[in-house]
């Protein structure tokens, strides 16, 4: 990557590094792309071999808790700085934590993909949309009009991104995508100073869905990537990178983490992107340039601590996500016969126009050699329009007793919020109507309860529509900005 002279001795542990990588490439290739999805989420490329070469036969991967490493000597240092062999040097670049967490998610977005894949995590998952952008809105001359093209139903983040901080602070044209089903709106948005297509699929919080497969070809027909947030659906899901799409971000804060102990973002990109963008080093290996170059000067690294406390999460993506998507099926079938619930959101239903379309997409990995056949799964996010007034949905959101009130989704826990009072509040109420974040919707993420208990709560809250309210222990602010209930 680098343009400097280094010295003989670098160069020489440069031709050693190579073949240790071309070797490591091999049994991604042989081995490791042969495993089954779990097997892979377990494992990753953390090795019997590593654990006891390196890390006095740890059985789980050790966090690496120190801000830099050492080396050998001066070529070695050389060496490492200059990106010419496998090293960590400095936290805010890389370090071993990191790069557990980073081979996993990698492997496991690129499951049934035949290229390579890989991955950079981040400190949040704005920092990895942030990341995966910026590269490709840089102006090559003074004055040129650039533009994006994507999805106006996004997660609220996302859109004063987009919105904000893109078109508004930098003069760079967001191209919003109303009806992302309609192949001709995308088309007819795609110039010449057009460098990138973006969709998240599903949307948050209102499940939008668009044909992916469709929407890459005519990316890749333009010479620019597909970029697709998949923070809902997961890679137990789908996985955009195996259907051509070129970058991947994912909010690892949310249902891959379920824990909840903290944010994390990742980028996962397939070798060789389709760009029209020429810089080089950054079309072969999309991930790693972002990483080893605008990631260091930036700055938006990962914690170490965070990394393995995601990558134990992660292990258990698939069972996880097979069961709270079947709990969400049964949750959203009772709120579509609910009398006080005027519509839903959840892909799972068979009268949802989209239905027909995520069928064709989401399915839960290796469910074949499980049952058979190949089983949807339409994850754990729903919404749902309260049949009433934004005080109506007020007052049921405040009778909620099992399922928590916070601005979260992927927790273990259920929790639920209002999009236009808190995601999305700040894009605007004209924002709002753009995206279909009605005033009466509320997002609900099913969580591991038992989904008898989550139904049992939402028809309690729902019939307490019009009834006086539960008293509520009045909170307490603490110095410190938090919240106590008294």
């Amino acid at each position: 990557m680098s343009r400097q002279k280094f010295s003989p001795g670098a160069l020489r542990l440069a031709k050693i590094a190579k073949k240790d990588i071309e070797a490591r490439e091999r049994y991604v290739r042989d081995v490791v792309k042969r495993w089954k999805f779990d097997t892979v989420a377990v494992h990753g490329l953390y090795s019997v071999e590593e654990a006891l070469r390196f890390n006095q036969g740890a059985v789980v991967e050790p966090i690496f808790m120190s801000s830099s490493q050492g080396y050998y000597s001066a070529d070695h240092m050389e060496a490492g700085l200059g990106y010419l062999v496998p090293n960590w040097c400095y936290s805010r670049i890389a370090n071993p934590s990191l790069y557990y967490l980073e081979a996993t998610m990698a492997l496991i977005e690129g499951y049934g993909c035949d290229d390579l894949t890989d991955c950079c995590t981040f400190s949040s998952g704005m920092a990895a949309i942030v990341s995966a952008i910026e590269p490709f809105l840089t102006r090559r001359e003074c004055g040129e009009k650039l533009n994006f093209v994507a999805t106006c139903q996004v997660y609220g983040g996302t859109f004063q991104q987009f919105a904000e901080r893109q078109q508004k602070d930098k003069g760079i044209e967001w191209r919003c995508i109303i009806d992302s089903t309609d192949p001709d709106e995308w088309r007819r948005n795609i110039d010449g100073n057009t460098r990138f297509l973006y969709g998240e699929l599903p949307s948050n919080p209102g499940q939008a869905f668009f044909d992916l497969d469709a929407v890459t070809a005519l990316a890749h027909e333009h010479g620019i990537p597909m970029i697709v947030d998949s923070t809902v659906a997961t890679p137990a899901l789908l996985r955009p990178l195996a259907r051509g799409a070129d970058i991947v971000v994912q909010s690892v804060t949310k249902s891959l983490a379920s824990s909840g102990f903290g944010i994390a973002g990742a980028l996962i990109s397939r070798r060789n992107i389709v760009t029209n963008v020429r810089v080089p080093g950054m079309k072969e290996n999309f991930a790693q340039w972002v990483k080893f170059l605008p990631g260091r000067d930036n700055g938006p690294n990962l914690s170490p601590m965070q990394a393995i406390l995601s990558l134990n999460d992660i292990r258990t993506l698939r069972p996880r996500m097979d069961r709270l998507s079947r709990s969400a099926q049964r949750v959203a079938e009772f709120l579509e016969s609910h009398p006080r619930v005027a519509s839903v959101n959840y892909l799972g239903l068979k009268d949802n126009p989209l239905h027909a379309l995520a069928r064709k997409y989401m399915v839960l990995v290796d469910s074949e050699h499980d049952t058979g056949t190949k089983e949807n799964r339409y994850g754990h996010l729903l919404s749902f329009c309260v049949d009433g007034s934004p005080k109506d949905t007020r007052d049921f959101f405040d009778a909620l007793d099992r399922i928590w009130r916070a601005t979260d989704l992927g927790r273990i826990k259920s929790v639920a919020t209002i999009p236009a009072i808190s995601t999305h509040s700040q894009q605007g109420e004209e924002g709002r109507k753009m995206a279909k974040i009605q005033p009466t919707m509320v997002r609900l993420c099913v969580g591991g309860e038992h989904p008898d208990d989550i139904i049992a709560d939402l028809d309690q809250a729902l019939r307490r529509i019009g009834s006086p309210k539960k008293k509520r222990a009045f909170p307490t602010f603490a110095a410190g900005g938090g919240a106590a209930l008294a």
